[in-house]
């Protein structure tokens, strides 16, 4: 089996899905050829079991006119069975090409659907973004896979990497530093989690914002930035609680990442985590943009014997009955198969 992707995103959750994706198809055998931007940090994570094509496909780029042309050659030479559009913009560059089934895959709502106009099938991670692209008007094929993660567990790394100290609390959270993250709200419930350290792995346009908030907030000495992490799980294997504090988050892959680290996960309620986190089950949920609700989750998970243990075991109860590698691979090997 042969399949193309295109790929154009920069560095976060929806980038780490792509590499284990890639590579769990390239354990069953798949061959691939990914078309992604140049100089991607995880880049490294798929050479060697794709081949990759490297371009900007950006508005005043040559690429623009020049690599559709390229795109459609290379799908009439080497005959595909799938082509795979990695969100909207790569959607863009779906080939008219009548040989093959052509997928564009979703983790966020689309604002329209003239993205998908060469589009067989679109694959949503959620629920509620297929409900969306439904609203929409869209006829033809839809199908909702989620996502899955790495879930082996590994070493903590030492809190002395972090110039953190023993026996101390340590809250993690990461992503890239944009306002829809809610990394300020979090920032603010620290003000009301004394003692406790926050780990932030990623970085972004907010980070000056975010280093000024917590000097503002009197924590400043009580955050850490870790900037981009190439592996983040021994990090979460040495923090004690994970927070995703989103405005707008369709799905939530950073809790998957915790949840194989067997850490218990405090969320907004946004868009994913409200699908299939369940409050006092497998996590706990505070509402959207509440800093005093973040906070009041974190103490309580620090207060309350075996809490955390409780919340760690059913959110990897959840992971592996709902994201496991074997369910979504399946999945996407199947959809492949399909004639247009």
């Amino acid at each position: 089996m042969k399949v193309f992707h295109f790929h154009f995103g920069k560095d976060g959750g929806a980038e780490r899905f792509f590499t284990h994706l890639v590579n769990a198809l390239a354990r069953r055998g798949v061959e691939q050829t990914s078309v992604i931007r140049p100089q991607r940090a995880w880049r490294a994570d798929i050479e060697g079991v794709s081949s990759i094509v490297e371009s900007h496909f950006r508005n005043l780029s040559p690429d623009r006119l020049l690599l559709p042309r390229r795109v459609m050659r290379m799908a009439q030479d080497e005959r595909p069975d799938a082509l795979m559009a990695w969100a909207p913009r790569a959607s863009e560059l779906m080939p008219a090409y009548a040989g093959c089934i052509k997928i564009s895959r979703l983790g966020d709502y689309p604002p329209r659907l003239d993205y998908f106009r060469n589009t067989d099938v679109i694959v949503a991670n959620t629920p509620g973004i297929a409900d969306h692209v439904r609203s929409l008007g869209w006829t033809r094929g839809l199908e909702v896979i989620s996502n899955f993660t790495d879930t082996v567990r590994v070493s903590p790394v030492a809190r002395s990497a972090a110039d953190t100290p023993e026996g101390v609390p340590v809250i993690m959270s990461m992503g890239r530093f944009v306002h829809r993250k809610g990394f300020h709200t979090l920032i603010e419930a620290m003000a009301a989690v004394p003692n406790a350290f926050l780990w932030l792995a990623g970085d972004g346009e907010e980070r000056q914002a975010l280093e000024t908030l917590a000097a503002e907030q009197g924590v400043a000495d009580r955050v850490r930035f870790l900037g981009w992490l190439a592996d983040a799980r021994p990090h979460l294997a040495a923090s004690d609680i994970f927070v995703m504090p989103s405005l707008h988050e369709p799905l939530g892959n950073v809790i998957l990442e915790a949840w194989a680290q067997g850490r218990p996960v405090v969320s907004s309620r946004s868009e994913g985590p409200s699908w299939f986190m369940r409050d006092g089950e497998n996590g706990l949920l505070a509402e959207i943009g509440d800093a005093a609700g973040l906070a009041r989750a974190i103490r309580r998970i620090i207060a309350e014997e075996g809490l955390a243990a409780q919340l760690a075991e059913g959110g990897r109860a959840t992971l592996m009955a709902q994201f496991s590698e074997e369910a979504v691979a399946g999945a996407y090997l199947e959809l492949f198969r399909r004639k247009p």
